[in-house]
């Protein structure tokens, strides 16, 4: 895959540039090591494109994960103790006999020396929540200090599923917001297939 678009998001990539030259290499070349044409392997069935072979985002995350894995980073969870005290009484009563399922938790693709990394071929609202929320609570718990997002640009999130959002999107949007001051400094890079 290629880099097609770069996106410095509250300085990020100046950011990155100074204190983590040495990752930046590194993930450009993950980024650069992928062969996306071996990951077009998913048969639509969808009514808009039927039979059309598409780029399958589980097997694209899988390559991804181990090319990174390989040079020693490690994907980060952390368990959420949700506050019970916003309940109301008559709901925390009745809760109180029913059993939590699965320990609920956040978790990082990747991080190596406090520089976080989120890789997303899904919906749009999951590249916001990484980049607003998830890598800012991350950074307030001294996990993290910057971040990367990995997201296709638009002609490559054409060739998956419908839905998948893309780099000229998620720019825009960021462009449109603003920084706020509990934002940190994020890298959005864009890719495509080669």
């Amino acid at each position: 895959m290629v880099i097609a678009g770069e996106y410095s998001f509250k300085d990020g990539l100046e950011r990155i540039r100074d204190k983590y030259p040495h990752l930046l290499e590194e993930i450009y070349e993950v980024i650069d090591t992928i062969d996306a044409q071996e990951h077009k392997t998913k048969k639509s069935q969808e009514k808009t494109m039927p039979g059309k072979m598409l780029f399958s985002p589980p097997s694209l995350n899988k390559d991804i994960k181990w090319e990174f894995e390989s040079r020693s980073w490690i994907s980060c969870k952390i368990t959420c103790d949700y506050p019970m005290q916003f309940y109301t009484e008559k709901f925390r009563l009745s809760s109180i006999q029913k059993k939590r399922s699965a320990t609920p938790y956040r978790e990082m693709d990747f991080i190596k020396e406090q520089l976080g990394i989120e890789v997303q071929f899904g919906k749009y609202a999951f590249m916001v929540y990484n980049v607003c929320a998830k890598m800012t609570i991350f950074s307030n718990l001294g996990i993290i200090d910057m971040g990367v997002e990995i997201v296709p640009i638009k002609q490559f999130a054409d060739e998956m599923s419908t839905g998948v959002s893309y780099f000229e999107q998620f720019v825009w949007d960021l462009e449109n917001r603003g920084v706020s001051d509990i934002d940190i400094p994020v890298l959005i890079l864009g890719i495509d297939t080669t």
